[in-house]
């Protein structure tokens, strides 16, 4: 009696529970597939919603831009009252004389043609709306990955944690045939002394299970969007097809299919476009500009109404180097942006080719982790044949235990790894949408 109550005081204090405390209702698990992870990210993920705020503002730009396109129209009211006589005479150049008079109307203008900037500058932002479009996929691309790595993590975590709990279990069983056998003299007390250290290495290995499972629930939590870590009934995926036995392919489909190259080649193309526009602040610009109104009250002279039309026509003759420091800034950036274009290719080449490295490799694992394991069963079965028989040592018997158990979680880290590889290798393809 005192040797089961020293034996549970000992279980308690590994696992972390406290003799006699009650045991807290766990929390149902939420059933998810990977389909229903990756919609949810989608749908609320900051970080996509973030960006399909930028593109929202990306097109309030080019609205803003082709309103050069449109009339403005301006409503008057002025009033003014001064000494008969009297004239400005100072503050530089001003009308030859103020009238006493109060008048309201409206002010239209309508530019004609700026020589190209206006149409050059509504390109540029036209181009930023779809890089802004190609930004929201490229996010979705990352917030998919993201997903995708934390659901087979916590699915490889889910495995390894039923490893340790059936090595626990399999290890109690073992320290309890020994003690009963070491009680009748059958087997020594060095044998109850292992099998119990035995035991203790499986309780250690589920402490650090149980630890990472809720550590991947967290990641998985994060990238679903939400700051509430769930608990979640995960659905197993099959097995991705083998990777392509060559890697060209899949370099050619990332540099036609990857949006975040879409969008620095386009954030380029809208570079190009507004140094075009830059150059043609040099050009002069035509508008139509007219006026009317009413003058109720006024000094003997004027008229009761106002109308005027005019054409305006305004030429750069010099700015200093304004505008051409302007038009110098922005091809130094169009340049500048076009090399970040060359230097993504790059890095998207070694990407591709390193995640394709990596499946090739995690597939390998998988007849590898399966053969392990069928040795180390095979391994473990002869040797507790041997033991039972008293032909080895319990030594044997547990370096065979902790054989397959490694050898367990080895396949299922191989599994949900090699899965892993193939998602981030779609992403570099460009084929995680």
């Amino acid at each position: 009696m005192v040797k089961a109550v020293v034996r549970l005081v000992t279980i308690s204090l590994v696992l972390g529970t406290p003799v006699g405390a009650q045991t807290l209702a766990p929390v149902a698990a939420q059933h998810l597939t990977l389909k229903d992870a990756e919609q949810r990210a989608v749908q609320n993920h900051p970080d996509v919603r973030a960006g399909e705020y930028n593109a929202l503002a990306a097109g309030e730009t080019l609205r803003e831009v082709r309103s050069a396109y449109l009339p403005t129209v301006y409503a008057n009211f002025t009033g003014a009252q001064a000494l008969p006589g009297s004239a400005i005479a100072a503050g530089g150049l001003n009308s030859s004389s103020v009238l006493d008079r109060f008048s309201y109307g409206f002010t239209a203008s309508q530019l004609l043609t700026d020589f190209g900037r206006t149409p050059s500058l509504s390109a540029s932002a036209s181009l930023r709306v779809d890089a802004g479009q190609q930004d929201v996929t490229a996010r979705k691309a990352d917030v998919l990955l993201r997903t995708d790595r934390a659901y087979f993590d916590a699915l490889r975590a889910q495995a390894v944690t039923r490893v340790a709990e059936q090595t626990v279990a399999a290890r109690q069983i073992a320290v309890d045939q020994v003690s009963a056998l070491a009680s009748t003299g059958l087997k020594s007390s060095l044998d109850v002394s292992f099998a119990k250290v035995n035991l203790g290495e499986a309780q250690l290995l589920l402490l650090q299970a149980k630890n990472d499972l809720q550590a991947s629930y967290a990641r998985l939590s994060a990238a679903l969007g939400t700051s509430q870590i769930m608990t979640y009934d995960l659905a197993d995926e099959p097995m991705p097809d083998p990777p392509p036995a060559d890697n060209a392919m899949l370099i050619m489909q990332a540099m036609h299919d990857r949006p975040d190259l879409a969008r620095e080649r386009t954030t380029q193309q809208s570079d190009v476009k507004f140094a075009t526009a830059e150059r043609n602040l040099w050009m002069p610009s035509v508008s139509l500009i007219g006026v009317g109104g009413l003058t109720p009250f006024h000094q003997i002279g004027l008229a009761d109404r106002y109308s005027a039309v005019g054409l305006n026509v305004s030429v750069p003759v010099t700015t200093g180097t304004s505008f051409a420091a302007r038009r110098a800034e922005a091809s130094f950036k169009a340049s500048a942006q076009q090399q970040a274009v060359d230097n993504l290719q790059n890095q998207i080449t070694r990407d591709v080719q390193i995640a394709w490295l990596d499946t090739q490799t995690a597939y390998q694992k998988l007849d590898v982790t399966n053969q392990l394991l069928a040795e180390a069963t095979d391994a473990l079965d002869l040797a507790q044949q041997r033991y039972d028989l008293g032909l080895s040592s319990i030594v044997e018997l547990t370096q065979a235990q902790l054989n397959q158990t490694n050898a367990q979680i080895e396949q299922a880290t191989a599994r949900y790894d090699y899965q892993a590889r193939t998602a981030a290798l779609r992403y570099q393809v460009g084929a995680l949408n």
